[in-house]
Formats: structure tokens, sequence, C-alpha cells
């Protein structure tokens, strides 16, 4: 299938991208913390907890901190001089966002001090079969990106299995760095098996990122086996503890 649907989109003429941003992967296997992007995306997350997220980042050395864009300067001032790394959202939850918002978010989440982004796909269109336009639509964030990563959220669990191949090889020909699972705000997250058929559509280029649901070690380690690089979740420090 994967084969099929790839043929489907080079038939496009879409221009393919390497990827021009440096990705940077969890060199240490055997440490978990190594992984975990800490989360907090919730509406009613105040900055309070944006403090706290960052306290425990720093605590336990975590990969990252995923934020919304309007927490992005307050994490910056709290995580100076760690090598936290500082993810915003953009076009979070829905992907419904015109492209030139999407853009603009993209340069001022990065002015703000964000180090990665993560742009949610307009899931609708992907499904409506225009695969074009959901390839411009990655390009333009990853153009506005530079030298900045940018994961591509999915939403994978509303997607069916030629959906989530063809929106895996969209990402890579933009030249995206990631594809992620989930926004964690859908009808479900990230799943082992969908993780294996992220990394077997990909390949070894790109990164890919869990996200949704995952609030144990054991989930964590799974989504690792299968192929995640990354791991985002809000249940940081309970995987760490085990």
């Amino acid at each position: 299938m994967i084969d099929k649907i790839k043929k489907k989109i080079e038939a496009l003429g879409l221009p393919s991208y390497e990827c021009e941003a440096e990705i940077i992967k969890s060199a240490d296997k055997k440490d978990i913390a190594s992984y975990l992007e800490h989360t907090v995306l919730k509406p009613d997350a105040t900055v309070d907890a944006v403090v706290k997220l960052c306290n425990e980042a720093k605590e336990h050395n975590f990969r990252g901190v995923c934020i919304n864009p309007a927490y992005v300067a307050k994490a910056k001032d709290q995580l100076q001089g760690t090598e936290c790394f500082i993810v915003t959202v953009i076009g979070f939850p829905l992907g419904m966002n015109i492209t030139n918002t999407k853009v603009n978010e993209v340069h001022n989440g990065i002015e703000a001090g964000a180090d990665e982004v993560d742009m949610v796909i307009p899931v609708g269109i992907l499904k409506s079969g225009d695969y074009k336009a959901v390839f411009e639509d990655i390009r333009a964030v990853v153009e506005a990106a530079g030298n900045t990563p940018v994961k591509v959220i999915i939403e994978i669990c509303l997607l069916t299995q030629e959906e989530k191949i063809a929106a895996c090889l969209l990402s890579k020909k933009a030249g995206a760095a990631f594809v992620k699972t989930s926004t964690g705000f859908s009808t479900a997250g990230a799943t082992v098996e969908d993780v294996k058929l992220m990394r077997q559509v990909v390949g070894k280029e790109m990164g890919i990122k869990a996200a949704g649901g995952i609030r144990d070690t054991k989930t964590a380690k799974a989504m690792i086996e299968a192929g995640a690089d990354r791991i985002g979740c809000s249940a940081s420090v309970a995987i760490v503890g085990g």
C-alpha cells in the first residue's frame, strides 16, 4: 500500500525538499527522560502551571517542554541556562487555520524563543483527498521555520490507513523534521501499531513523536521500541518515576 500511495502522490508532480533543520534525536536509549517533551496544552493552564512544568523539566532533565504560544516567552525565562528545548504548537488543535495564520504563528513563536514547532495539518482537507493543499500547508510552515525543526501532527486516530501513509509521505516530501501522532485533543492518541507504521513509511531519515494517552513507563517504552524518537506527555514525572 505504501508504494501505491507514493506513486499517487508522485503523480501530482509536487517538488521534494530535504529537511534543512537539524534533527536531534535521543542518543541514550537507556535514559527515558531524554525522550520526553513535558507538556501542558490545556486552555486553562495558568502561568503557575507553566512555571511548575519548567521546574519539573529542569529537575528531571527532560528533553523539552511543549506549551501554547502565549507561554513561550515565559518558558524561555524559566529555562535560561539549561539544555531543555522549548516546543510550541501551530494551528493547534484543529489544524484548520488558513496557512498564512500558521506562518505568522511560526514567526511569532520562534521570535519569542521556541526551539521547535509542532504544526497540525488540515485533517479535513487531507480526508477530502486534496493532497496538494496539505503539502503546500506543511511546506509553507517548514519554509517559515527555516532551521527550526517542524513536527507535523497528523491526528492519526482520525485517518484511514491510506490517509496515515499519505500524511507521512507528504510531511517528508515537504521537508519536515518529524511526524507526530496526535494533538491529545481528539478521539484517541498514539498506538504502538501507528508508530510502527509511521516508521515504516518515513524510514530512518525523519523523527517520530508519539503523543496522546501516554501515561506510564511501560507505554512510553513500547512507543520507543516501536520507533518513536520523542514522547509528548503530561505524565512525564510519573513515567520517569516508573
